[in-house]
Formats: structure tokens, sequence, C-alpha cells
């Protein structure tokens, strides 16, 4: 087992680095190591990812820094742990930061203090990661749901070895060097005493298993990259935004762990016709001055096809009539929103001699009752001013 290297060297600084240049160092390689980032060897991207973590752990604290400048690794060596915490892929599939949890924690303190090295941890089961799949659905298949085929590049476990990563016929065997802990322990004398300190076995990286002839479909890893096609349903009534969960339609887990799942987000095409309020569908309906004056019987476009809608006389631009159980569909339960109609009434804009002189002789028969409301805005206007 090779010794640690130099915290100041993990990050490339020298010691003379000011607290701003060791955290713009920290988070340039924990970029570069993130095993999301690095799918061709994750497990070797974790194991640099702990390393920068952990070295950044010491030397951003002031007291933890003074001591491993003084006293070096044996300062710490039996526990820098705690770490900046995981940077689990989308929905917390990732892995955890370095030195979490009770287990690894506490160990390690026993270790330091009472010589441990009686006792090995083997990692177990990992859930895979989560996914997300961003989909473009129309108007009407939000509003009514669909079935849609998906196709979803993912980790999947290799067919042929069922994940073991070792060839159709033999078995992945026991690592020699870690006897099957997946862990491997040194003593180190320091100025504290002995410490017994523990970490991942450089042959196995933990499994506690080794693969002598590999599956030439997967070339040992258990997993392979493919496009899965996955039929999801989209329920009636989702809106811009809304999520669904594919359980297991994420990537495959390690170690026997259980798939990660999928989530499916929502994006709606704008409609040319309606937009929407809820489970509320608007629409426009132009209409002419005649029919607005004399009341009509117009035909509306809905999601159901055309209905016809009746239009009062004498109605006025920006009314708006409903018609009833023609929205969306609730999402959660039965029956419908309903569908708002706004009026919008066309003033004529090329008129021939005829129609404005119809026009005005209809102005002077009607006198100031051609419009009610404007009278009585007049008046409100003349007491405002007197």
């Amino acid at each position: 087992m090779s010794e640690k290297r130099d915290y100041y060297e993990v990050l490339g600084i020298d010691k003379s680095a000011s607290e701003a240049d060791i955290k713009k160092a920290f988070k340039k390689l924990a970029r570069k190591y993130h095993p999301d980032l690095n799918r061709d060897n994750p497990k070797a991207a974790e194991e640099k990812f702990k390393e920068v973590n952990e070295a950044y752990e010491v030397l951003s604290n002031p007291q933890k820094k003074a001591q491993y400048d003084q006293f070096g690794h044996a300062a710490f060596d039996g526990g820098a742990g705690g770490g900046a915490g995981g940077f689990g892929g989308f929905g917390g599939g990732g892995f955890g930061g370095f030195g979490g949890g009770a287990e690894g924690g506490f160990g390690d303190i026993f270790d330091m203090f009472f010589g441990g090295g009686g006792r090995s941890r083997r990692p177990g089961p990992e859930r895979g990661s989560d996914l997300r799949y961003d989909l473009e659905v129309s108007f009407e298949e939000a509003a009514f749901g669909k079935e849609v085929e998906l196709k979803v590049p993912r980790t999947e476990k290799c067919e042929e070895c069922h994940g073991t990563g070792a060839a159709p016929g033999t078995q992945p065997e026991e690592c020699p060097q870690c006897h099957g802990t997946g862990q491997m322990q040194y003593a180190q004398n320091t100025p504290f005493g002995r410490i017994v300190n523990s970490r991942t076995c450089d042959s196995c990286h933990g499994t506690g298993k080794i693969v002598k002839k590999p599956c030439h479909s997967c070339g040992g890893k258990g997993t392979k990259r493919m496009n899965r096609k996955i039929n999801v349903k989209i329920p009636a009534g989702v809106d811009q935004g809304s999520r669904i969960r594919v359980t297991g339609g994420g990537e495959a887990g390690v170690r026997g762990g259980e798939n990660g799942d999928l989530y499916v987000y929502i994006f709606v095409k704008p409609h040319k016709l309606f937009k929407r309020d809820g489970n509320e569908v608007i629409c426009d309906v132009p209409v002419s001055f005649v029919q607005a004056a004399l009341g009509d019987t117009v035909e509306v476009p809905t999601l159901d096809g055309k209905v016809d809608l009746k239009i009062p006389s004498g109605i006025q631009s920006g009314t708006v009539l409903r018609i009833k159980g023609k929205g969306i569909p609730y999402l959660r339960s039965t029956g419908r929103g309903d569908q708002h109609v706004r009026v919008k009434v066309l003033t004529p804009q090329k008129l021939s001699s005829k129609q404005k002189e119809l026009l005005k002789e209809f102005g002077e028969l009607s006198g100031e009752n051609v419009n009610p409301e404007q009278k009585s805005w007049k008046d409100s206007v003349k007491k405002f001013f007197h």
C-alpha cells in the first residue's frame, strides 16, 4: 500500500496559498473527478475525489492546517472524514461524500485509539442513479393523455454475465490481497501512538472480488450502455412542468442494488387557438359589429370539436361566455374544467360610401342613445370637472 500524497500536492497548491486559493483549487478538482462526469472509470474517479475532499477538509480548517503543517499526515490519518457531502446524480442517485456515516467515522476513531484492526467493511448494494427525460407534448395530448415509447440511454446489467463481469461459465473469485473484505489495513507509528487505518483495496476497488476472465460482452464491468425502449403513460390533465416517475427506469444498481428511477418532465407546446389556466381553457372568438349588435349563433372551436354558441344581442367586446365541461380533465379526479370564450368585436376598417352613409344615418337616429354607456361616462366627466 502506497503512502498518502501530500495534501498540498493533491490540491496543486503551495503552503503559502490563501484560503480563497485553497477553495478555488478544491472546486476545480471536485468537478474534474466527479463520478457522474467520469462514466468510463467511476471507481478511479471516486478515489481521486475522496483524496481531494480529504485534503480540502484539512487545509480549509485553519486549526487542522496548522496541525498538518507541524505533524503531517500523522495528525489526521485516523479519520479526516466529513467532507463536502454527496454530489449525487439527479434525484440523489450519486455517491456520498468522503468519510460520511457512522460506520466509517466511528470505526476510524475506535481504530485510532484502541488499535482496531479486527473489523473490516465491505461495501454493500448501491442503488443506481435516477435519470431525467424531457418530453414535449401537444396541447391536446396534455389534455387527454397518451402512451408514448421513449428511447432512454442508460446503464443496464449485462445480460450475458448477469452483472458479475465474469465470462459465462466462470465466477468472480475472492480477492487475494484483501481476502474478500474489500479493505486493506495498515499500521503507522505517530507521535500520538500506533494508528491502524483502513483503505479501499487497490486490487478489487472495494468489491472483494477479482474477475480473472472478464465477460467479452461488457469487458468485465458487469454493465453495458444501452438505449432501452420504455413505455410511459401520460395521464390526462398533465400541465407544463408535470413530472412522471417510472420506477426502476433509471441506471442499473451496483453490487445487487436496485435500479434508479426515471423522471419524465412534461413540456407542453403552445396552441394557436387555446390558452390554459389550470383546468380552464380560454379562447378568443371574433364577431362582426352587426353580429354583436343584433346577436347571432357562431361556431366555436373546442378540444372536442366545433360547437354552436349563442351571441346575445348588444354584447360588448371583451365579454366572456362560458361553455361548461369543455376544459381540461382533472388530473386526480373525474370531471373537466370549463371553456371560456372571450368575444372580440371587430370594428370595420374599410367602408364603402353607402356603408358610411347608413352608419351616419344610424348615428343621427340614435342620438345620445347610440351608446348609453358612453353617455354615462360623459356625465361622469362633467361632474368631475365642476
